[in-house]
């Protein structure tokens, strides 16, 4: 038999650090996670390099004599990619790939991270925002002519077919003019906007059944779908890859105290990520803001985990919703040393409950602690509500906490505690003058 299989590209990967910055990860630890991108985006990683300086170089970033290092290394090692660490602007990547010639390709973490959604988005909403984040991020870098992306794409359509950092859009966008790709990016947020007038209309409907909102959270490949899938036999493709899934998958969970709840499974997050993707994935990324408490999910085993903790909750606080309640799952726990006690190694101000999402480990008493954390954010409320409003004193039962109830002639006296949201149903009977004590 003959082999089929196309071989993968040879990747060679160029990390940068600067001195004066205290960035989140060391450029080491940084490479290696590029390292695992590049994997996930169907690359063999063939060497490395790492330039230490005070500042870029105007011209190709690295400087001409690390460029000619790194020019005889991928000659050497027959790379046909380079990765940089760091996003280039349109000069550093023009300069760059007339330096290291035709057949080397020059990309940036950014453009990497673009490729990887490009490969698994599934739904329409996934694919129309990958691709308004990728021509966003090509438009200033489409400054040669129509041969020079020809060969980037190896004379065909991007599609599948051109090779890390040219899925996506493909040779029918990369071949037109700024203006047809302005009209592209146009067309494409138009149709966001309906996307997310019907997300919007869905997530209203949702809450007419007054269901709370969990919304996972953490880093990717923290285990977030693995641990989804656990509560709630989501079947959300799980991996042992960086961002396999991006599309929000939300399924409801029977709590320990008979209430239940939604659960939303959301992209991954991850140091670096680019401001045009937050950007474009703005309607999925609104089923973090809707939600009521925010499930953060942490690999416990993971080197980096306090970065990547930083790194997630620098993410939230730029989406503004790093004010609501917080409840944290340390998975994995089974991967650790039996010595070892996750809870020792993390400082963190939330609830935190150890977890293992593969083997069930600890997800009764995560379960717990969400039913707790949420009890603690209902909003207190005494009312009286007449006899014929008993769906009112259901909706009490069902979706807060009664404390007590008492029946006077005119109706039921309840006190007791409910979600903001659900308050204003109960407004017209909290009138305290026609309340007894």
């Amino acid at each position: 038999m003959y082999e089929t299989a196309q071989p993968k590209e040879r990747a060679f990967l160029v990390g940068a650090e600067l001195k004066h910055e205290r960035p989140l990860l060391p450029v080491e630890d940084s490479l290696l996670e590029l390292g695992r991108l590049a994997d996930t985006a169907g690359l063999e990683v063939v060497g490395q390099s790492i330039q230490r300086f005070d500042r870029p170089d105007s011209a190709t970033f690295i400087g001409s004599g690390k460029v000619e290092e790194v020019k005889m290394l991928i000659d050497e090692l027959q790379a046909s990619v380079v990765i940089f660490d760091e996003e280039l602007n349109p000069r550093h990547q023009r300069e760059l790939e007339k330096l290291f010639g035709e057949d080397v390709k020059v990309i940036d973490r950014t453009a990497l991270i673009l490729d990887i959604f490009a490969q698994h988005a599934q739904t329409r909403e996934g694919k129309l925002q990958v691709e308004l984040a990728q021509l966003e991020y090509r438009v200033p870098r489409l400054t040669r002519m129509w041969t020079h992306l020809a060969r980037q794409a190896g004379g065909r359509a991007g599609g599948m077919g051109g090779g890390v950092g040219l899925r996506g859009p493909g040779e029918t966008q990369l071949e037109t003019d700024r203006r047809e790709i302005g009209r592209r990016i146009a067309y494409i947020k138009d149709q966001l906007e309906n996307v997310r007038a019907h997300r919007e209309r869905h997530r209203a409907k949702r809450q007419q059944t007054e269901l709370q909102v969990v919304a996972i959270v953490g880093y990717t490949n923290a285990g977030k779908s693995t641990l989804l899938n656990n509560l709630s036999d989501a079947n959300v493709l799980s991996a042992d890859m960086l961002f396999a899934t991006l599309d929000p998958t939300t399924r409801k969970v029977d709590m320990p105290g008979g209430r239940e709840l939604l659960f939303t499974d959301t992209v991954g997050f991850i140091q670096k990520l680019p401001t045009n993707i937050v950007a474009a994935f703005r309607a999925t990324l609104e089923e973090i803001t809707e939600a009521d408490l925010l499930l953060h999910v942490v690999d416990a085993t993971h080197l980096n985990a306090q970065e990547q903790i930083e790194s997630v909750e620098d993410t939230l606080a730029e989406l503004e919703v790093d004010h609501l309640p917080m409840v944290v799952a340390l998975n994995k726990i089974d991967l650790l040393p039996p010595d070892v006690n996750p809870l020792h190694q993390f400082g963190l101000p939330y609830p935190v409950v150890p977890v293992s999402a593969v083997t069930g480990q600890g997800m009764d008493e995560l379960l717990v602690a969400i039913d707790a954390a949420m009890v603690r954010y209902l909003v207190p409320l005494r009312a009286l509500l007449p006899y014929k409003r008993g769906d009112l004193l259901s909706l009490m039962y069902e979706r807060g906490q009664v404390d007590s109830e008492d029946h006077t002639a005119e109706g039921v006296i309840v006190h007791g505690r409910l979600p903001k949201r659900l308050v204003p149903y109960f407004e017209p009977y909290m009138d305290h003058r026609t309340l007894k004590d």
